[in-house]
């Protein structure tokens, strides 16, 4: 006798198509010796009640599937949004393809609110660097960053540009003697700086940020490796600055980068991992993973992320007030913004927390600085309040050239030759920082003119960099 059942017959009886049909169909093929009635009985049987055949010698092997696929993890993957959503791109003609491409996928996040591509964007880890990303509710780990609220600081100080010039060795010897650089680098014993962001309620929130409060005691005024620095430079205002007080002229200025060093990153890669076990996302959004703000996590991490941020600050603090004092100078105005940050912030009428890794801040008047390479010009800027670029601008001039590339095409002569050119002295740094790794800081500052109005231009002089152009870890 042949039931012939065939898999219509199975899939009108409940079965669904994939490996269970397959094994319904082997089973129905045992059952030959029963008519197609019994056989389809017995089939549903199986479907409706699979522990009762695991001992039957003929059904065995479907029951075991149908038990093991019904207790399979469920997939908890959040999918992407399908709806292309549009986002603001400046200077998009410097941008790499990389780039463009991380940020569409972070367009698809459901939480994504709006999105924008600052001019010296360039591929990086989860959120391009340069992107500027607006969610609703959530905040992403990697779309702040790991080095956490990396920042400028700009100090200009009551000494005309020919009295650098005048005096070019004792800068030189007062910056190599009052700042530290590279990975791991810190302070010990009676050289270890003091600020009072150390005494911050916050290193009490959990035993994981509590235990990295020594680290950030001994790295307090210290700067990371790669391409953070501290400099002294010439800024020049061609008109005065009525909202700084400054008047038209040439003055020494002190210019540093960098950030929240081993705590920031200590930080950056704890949630980040968490934010990833709590958020299951597809392979190509994976570095997006998101922590809720109402959920313990999100808050955790939004916490620690200011207090990355007021430490990163305080690093410079440190820096500018130990060489305003080396020099016996008076600080006319001093300027500072974070990026690699994420802040709440009113966009389109509805809070967002926005987040800007590589952006620079350009609210309406919000003041800010985009460096362009150890020997292209730094400006200060005023924000235009730009909505379409979620009132942000560049961070810097951008990374045309990769590390691992710039090693391999450009020779220390190469690099000695542009620093002579423009009659910079560097202490430090490796080939990978050389400035023909960066994008043209004219051609960006160009790209983005709706987005900040530029009130001075700083010319390095004097740039102290890691030894190694190490990266901090």
């Amino acid at each position: 006798m042949e039931n012939r059942i065939n898999g219509d017959d199975l899939l009108a009886a409940g079965y669904k198509q994939g490996r269970i049909l397959g094994e319904a169909l082997k089973a129905a093929a045992a059952l030959q010796h029963l008519s197609r009635e019994e056989a389809l009985a017995l089939l549903l049987k199986v479907k409706d009640y699979p522990e009762n055949f695991l001992d039957d010698e003929k059904l065995e092997a479907l029951a075991t599937a149908m038990i093991e696929e019904m207790n399979k993890p469920a997939d908890t993957t959040i999918a992407l949004v399908t709806e292309k959503k549009e986002y603001a791109v400046y200077g998009k003609e410097y941008i790499e393809e990389g780039a463009g491409k991380q940020m569409a996928v972070a367009m698809q996040l459901p939480v994504t609110a709006a999105g924008a591509l600052m001019p010296d964007a360039h591929q990086g880890y989860g959120l391009p660097i340069g992107g500027v990303l607006a969610t609703r509710n959530a905040v992403i780990p990697y779309g702040v960053g790991v080095d956490i609220g990396c920042r400028m600081a700009l100090s200009v100080f009551d000494i005309p540009a020919d009295a650098f010039y005048a005096n070019e060795a004792k800068y030189k010897r007062e910056l190599i003697a009052h700042t530290k650089f590279g990975a791991g680098a810190g302070f010990h014993g009676q050289y270890k700086a003091d600020h009072g962001v150390l005494d911050s309620d916050t290193f009490n929130i959990t035993p994981f940020i509590k235990q990295l409060h020594d680290k950030a005691a001994s790295q307090l005024g210290s700067s990371g490796g790669g391409n953070h620095f501290v400099e002294w430079g010439i800024i020049e205002f061609e008109e005065r600055d009525e909202a700084l007080n400054i008047e038209k002229g040439k003055y020494l200025a002190l210019l540093s980068h960098s950030g929240s060093r081993g705590m920031g990153a200590t930080i950056a890669g704890y949630y980040t991992r968490l934010a990833k076990d709590l958020c299951r996302l597809p392979k190509e959004a994976a570095n997006l993973a998101w922590l809720d703000m109402d959920s313990e996590a999100g808050q955790e991490y939004w916490l620690a992320m200011n207090l990355a941020g007021d430490y990163a600050s305080a690093c410079h603090e440190v820096i500018h007030r130990k060489l305003t004092a080396a020099i016996g100078a008076r600080v006319l105005a001093k300027v500072e913004n974070h990026h690699n940050f994420a802040w709440k912030e009113i966009w389109n009428g509805e809070e967002v927390i926005v987040h800007r890794k590589g952006a620079t801040p350009a609210g309406k008047d919000v003041m800010g600085i985009i460096p362009g390479s150890m020997t292209a010009p730094g400006f200060l800027v005023r924000g235009l309040g730009n909505e379409a670029a979620i009132n942000s601008a560049s961070h810097g001039a951008g990374r045309q050239m990769s590390r691992t590339k710039a090693i391999e095409q450009i020779s220390k002569k190469d690099m000695q030759a542009v620093l002579k050119e423009n009659g910079v002295t560097l202490i430090g740094a490796g080939l990978d920082e050389a400035p023909m790794a960066y994008k043209d800081i004219n051609q960006v500052m160009g790209a983005q003119q709706e987005l900040v109005k530029v009130v001075a231009k700083f010319e390095p002089k004097i740039v102290r960099m890691a030894d190694d152009g190490s990266r901090e870890d």
